[in-house]
């Protein structure tokens, strides 16, 4: 395909020399771009999409970002840039309606995503990954673990009749093994790095000057961090007595995290001594004891001493043993009076009076400033001592999830942007959700409150920055902290991270893509599964999509899983059917699979001990099996994981359907039943209604033909019948039925 062919359909864009050379790889292999920030990763996507949608016209572009204003900003560009009619485009998020979406996606050629919603939209196959000729990830370096994109990508290049895969990312990683599973993930066959002095680069890069500002920690900070010190160091002792620490050097909240982790593993093969269970319990006490002594050195007082209010609150309440012990503990509590002393006399972080003079200085009325704080605390903070300043208008822009009246909703974040560009606002105060890809084109200074250990995040931070003119970025730091710490330790990460990624490039056989991808050309049987809704996000439901089965999400009235017309499954993790136990809903749903299936079965996922779950008898647990196995009948398997789940359930799948045939439905999958039965089953089946509506229903209006030709008030009549449900039923049975 010529270059210029494709630049027929880009308006007002002049590729640069490193994005043509980075095309020509793009288009004929699955790549991974390693771009600076700024660097337009953007056109990229922009001519490759062009390219694919000459190549194959009727094809579609799927274009997924990981959050909603990321998403709307790659839309725009395509709209402004894009010489395709707008008609042609549209934005997927959770906030549209799934059957919306599956209309949509027939009628629009390039669609903008978030990666969960489609997921699931994948899951139920309401969209056709055949048709997707292009799969963009941006912020690709996500692609680790569970992540969505790694399930998406996966179904992509089985299903895809002409695949083809672009990964974008400023900075995917700073070991070798996150990066090679990011490559391995996205199925990639090249990667193209570049750098700030990579020559290609080099002369559109604007020079970014990077300034620290240390500050010392005052003597009434370091008489707390004393306490605190003596408190974190007495933990660590009493561990290392216990046999469970060589030495109590150790002052990495991670590698605390690590020891629990550790701790807890052996506990569940069967090591529950008291020794283990205290050593678990003083580590939980070290890691609070390790954050409040990160907040002394790195925040200041006000946010340390909410941090107190909480771990007070947990310990007042019980929620946690460990809270309840610090809460007792002398050292710990001296350093919370002392706190309490200083919030008293007003006493604040000297990085407050730094930041605060950095601003005054700085600030004009065409001002862009980004200061990032790690916390929300310290942003509210900031917010407030920034907003004394003449001159500055200032905002907090935080993630979703609300918190100390803090959240802020996408369309929220997205007015801040708009209104942050317009010149609303010359100052911006921005959690960690301000870093990840937003284009806001022309910031003079980002101010780090401070520095932060991550080569991944530091450089996305840097990158608001010297994007279009010259940039400054300002940090500050405490003297002789984990401030200094962690700023070496990003420094030599994003070091390390460069040479990976040569090493993976030149060294790591990559997947060979074009054998993974000859299984979809072999000819599958295909077997279905009915999963209730709820389990749409558990990973058994993705593992049994790879393994060649088709689910059909459905609110199920009985079980979690229906395997075949006989076979039905109650599916529990060890902690939720010990749980299922305390509540009390286990028997019922257990007389309910027995009632409604030939094959009933329970299913407990995990390998974690039962008898050690909550404060519970193990008789009461010994009971509740006896019962399920002896009194209901009911075979019970325990299986270690959600590999093992779906695997298990495949092979039942495959057994009971080649024996009975795969052409079932949820209403041959029951037991025979009697007439009162069949008649609550066919109303439970109704929206929303379930079987104990459905017996509701029937007391009141004695037959089903009563209940169908009831009018939406009468319906109401019944208790917790509302107006939506009343609705749902009568547009049920009053639709006309439509052929696929």
């Amino acid at each position: 395909m010529k270059q210029n062919l494709v630049l027929e359909m880009i308006n007002g864009i002049k590729p640069r020399l490193y994005q043509e050379t980075i095309f020509s790889t793009a288009a004929i292999k699955n790549t991974l771009v390693v771009l600076p920030t700024g660097m337009g990763k953007t056109v990229i996507a922009l001519m490759l999409a062009v390219q694919r949608l000459k190549q194959f016209p009727e094809s579609k572009i799927l274009i997924l970002s990981p959050t909603r204003p990321l998403i709307n900003q790659h839309m725009q560009t395509f709209s402004e840039f894009l010489n395709v009619d707008e008609d042609k485009m549209t934005v997927f998020t959770g906030m549209i309606n799934p059957k919306k979406r599956e209309e949509l996606w027939k009628e629009k050629q390039i669609i903008f995503s978030t990666p969960q919603g489609l997921e699931n939209d994948v899951i139920s196959r309401r969209i056709k990954l055949e048709e997707v000729s292009l799969l963009v990830f941006d912020e690709a370096h996500r692609a680790t673990g569970d992540y969505a994109y790694v399930f998406v990508a996966k179904q992509y290049m089985k299903k895809a009749n002409f695949p083809r895969i672009l990964g974008l990312t400023a900075s995917p990683g700073s070991d070798v093994e996150k990066v090679t599973e990011v490559v391995n993930n996205l199925y990639v066959e090249d990667i193209e790095v570049r750098t700030n002095v990579s020559p290609d680069v080099k002369p559109y890069i604007q020079e970014v000057k990077t300034e620290i500002v240390k500050v010392k920690l005052p003597e009434s900070f370091k008489e707390i961090k004393k306490y605190l010190d003596l408190c974190y160091k007495n933990k660590l002792k009493q561990i290392k007595g216990l046999g469970y620490l060589n030495s109590i050097g150790l002052t990495s909240k991670t590698e605390l995290l690590k020891l629990q982790a550790e701790l807890r593993s052996r506990m569940m093969q069967g090591e529950r001594d008291f020794e283990i269970m205290k050593s678990i319990s003083l580590a939980a006490e070290a890691t609070k004891v390790s954050h409040a002594l990160e907040l002394i050195e790195t925040q200041g007082i006000t946010a340390l001493e909410k941090y107190f209010q909480k771990i007070n609150g947990e310990a007042l309440k019980g929620k946690s043993k460990a809270a309840k012990n610090l809460a007792a503990d002398n050292e710990f509590k001296t350093a919370l009076h002392k706190t309490t002393q200083l919030i008293q006399k007003g006493v604040e972080h000297p990085k407050v009076s730094e930041l605060r003079e950095i601003v005054r200085k700085e600030i004009t009325p065409d001002s862009k400033i980004i200061v990032f704080t790690q916390y929300r605390d310290s942003a509210t903070k900031i917010q407030k001592e920034l907003s004394e300043i003449k001159g500055v208008k200032s905002v907090v822009f935080v993630g979703q999830a609300k918190k100390a009246g803090t959240g802020l909703s996408q369309k929220e974040q997205i007015k801040i942007l708009d209104d942050f560009r317009e010149g609303v606002y010359n100052v911006v105060i921005m959690t960690s959700v301000g870093e990840e890809g937003l284009d806001i084109p022309s910031v003079d200074l980002v101010i780090f409150h401070e520095p932060i250990p991550s080569a991944i995040r530091s450089i996305q931070r840097r990158g608001r920055t010297g994007r279009q003119e010259k940039g400054r970025v300002i940090m500050l730091s405490t003297q002789d902290t984990r401030d200094e710490a962690y700023r070496w330790t990003a420094i030599h990460k994003e070091r390390k991270m460069h040479k990976i990624l040569q090493d993976v490039k030149k060294k790591i056989k990559l997947k060979e893509v074009s054998s993974q991808t000859l299984e979809k050309y072999i000819p599958e049987e295909e077997y279905v599964v009915y999963a209730d809704h709820r389990e749409k996000a558990n990973v058994v439901v993705k593992e049994l999509i790879d393994m060649g089965i088709q689910i059909n999400l459905k609110q199920l009235p009985v079980g979690d899983y229906v395997l075949s017309r006989d076979c039905g499954v109650e599916f529990k993790t060890v902690g939720d059917f010990v749980d299922s136990i305390i509540d009390g809903r286990l028997l019922n749903q257990l007389k309910e699979l027995k009632r409604n299936f030939v094959r009933p079965l329970v299913v407990i996922e995990g390998g974690e001990e039962l008898y050690a779950q909550r404060n519970i008898h193990p008789n009461a647990i010994r009971g509740m099996l006896a019962t399920i196995t002896v009194s209901y009948g009911i075979p019970l398997i325990q299986t270690k994981d959600h590999k093992d789940t779906a695997s298990l359930f495949s092979a039942i799948v495959r057994r009971e359907q080649a024996e009975k045939g795969k052409d079932y439905s949820l209403h041959t999958s029951v037991k025979p039943m009697t007439g009162k039965e069949q008649q609550e089953y066919i109303v439970g089946s109704l929206p929303n209604v379930g079987p104990k509506l459905a017996k509701d229903l029937l007391k009141e209006f004695k037959t089903i033909r009563k209940i169908v030709t009831a009018s939406k008030e009468d319906l109401q009549k019944v208790e917790k019948v509302g107006s939506k449900i009343a609705s749902e039923i009568k547009d049920s049975v009053e639709k006309e039925y439509e052929e696929d």
